[in-house]
């Protein structure tokens, strides 16, 4: 909901409508607060119950995959925070905690309903756990039907994906990629089909939310209308190399470190991309100019910090089409 009211907010902002963008922003700033004030435990946030309706399936006080996921979304899209940092932090971090386990056997041993996606002997991040003693998996299944309660204890690839994918961009990057490795490691072709990751069902669509992760390690970011496209790569940045797509065509980014700066290069292999800014992961660089190269020429830009980036902006938009490049030195 948080992050729909941002989703709200910046189209309003596009649009000019600046007091439907600031009434959606104060309802955003008053529900931080108070999901935070009653749902947040310390370690990770619960799920209230209903007390009309005890006997409901609930996850209650069980920590459970999606609780945050809506930050995840935002990154994805390049909105604000959708929960305060440190919060959602600690909560990743609980469920790497209670959640992760190199071998899913023993609890799902303890825990029998539900599908055994991944079987003893095998890695996954759970959809739920139950670590506080006021609530067990007894209490959450209520008096509802077993096959639904059991999903708590099973181990779904596109929420272990989702979840994965928040991981790296909070800066959990080996935790991130060690859920990543868990579900691939599942679907090796000597244990099963490696083009089937199967869920609710053969083939099934929500583990197409391993790009996120994707996404995630690149730290992307793209406005197609405003021309803004960026990199923050979380490996090996000092010699980094990945794809990219855009609105209107799909290439390459690539940037490697140097004694005193880093150069970047964007290669468009198929249709074209418009480029108006461009911003960068500077580390623990203080770049103080950047020089912006399309065909061997130079543009007029200016740079600035914001946000821990190298923003470089273009006095007058480049398109960079199909078999061309724009390098950006930043030092």
């Amino acid at each position: 909901y948080l992050g729909a009211l941002l989703a709200a907010a910046a189209m309003a902002d596009e649009l000019g409508d600046a007091d439907f963008a600031g009434k959606c922003r104060a309802i955003v700033g008053e529900g931080q607060k108070n999901i935070v004030k009653q749902l947040f435990d310390g370690e990770y946030f619960i799920n209230k119950v209903d007390e009309k309706h005890l006997d409901a399936i609930n996850s209650g006080t069980g920590c459970e995959i999606d609780q945050v996921m809506g930050q995840s979304w935002a990154f994805q899209v390049g909105l604000p925070r959708v929960l305060p940092e440190k919060e959602t932090k600690t909560a990743l971090q609980s469920l790497w905690k209670y959640n992760f386990s190199p071998d899913v056997g023993p609890y799902r041993e303890h825990y029998k309903p539900g599908r055994w996606y991944a079987m003893a002997g095998e890695a996954g991040l759970l959809m739920c756990s139950f670590p506080r003693n006021d609530w067990d998996y007894d209490k959450a299944k209520g008096k509802g039907p077993e096959w639904a309660a059991g999903y708590f204890n099973e181990c779904m690839n596109g929420f272990e994906y989702q979840a994965a994918s928040h991981m790296v961009w909070e800066g959990m990057l080996q935790e991130g990629l060690a859920v990543t490795r868990a579900v691939h490691d599942r679907y090796h072709a000597s244990r099963r089909n490696p083009y089937n990751e199967v869920e609710c069902g053969d083939h099934y669509a929500r583990s197409m939310a391993v790009y996120a992760v994707y996404l995630a390690a690149c730290g992307f970011e793209y406005h197609g209308p405003k021309g803004h496209i960026g990199f923050a790569p979380r490996l090996t940045p000092e010699n980094f190399k990945c794809a990219f797509t855009g609105a209107e065509g799909w290439g390459t980014f690539e940037q490697k470190s140097e004694i005193s700066n880093f150069r970047s290069q964007i290669s468009v292999k198929y249709g074209r991309l418009r480029v108006k800014s461009i911003a960068l992961a500077a580390g623990n660089m203080k770049p103080g100019s950047a020089k912006v190269l399309v065909k061997g020429k130079v543009l007029d830009s200016k740079l600035e910090m914001k946000d821990g980036k190298a923003l470089i902006t273009l006095a007058v938009d480049a398109v960079i089409n199909a078999g061309e490049s724009l390098e950006a030195i930043v030092g």
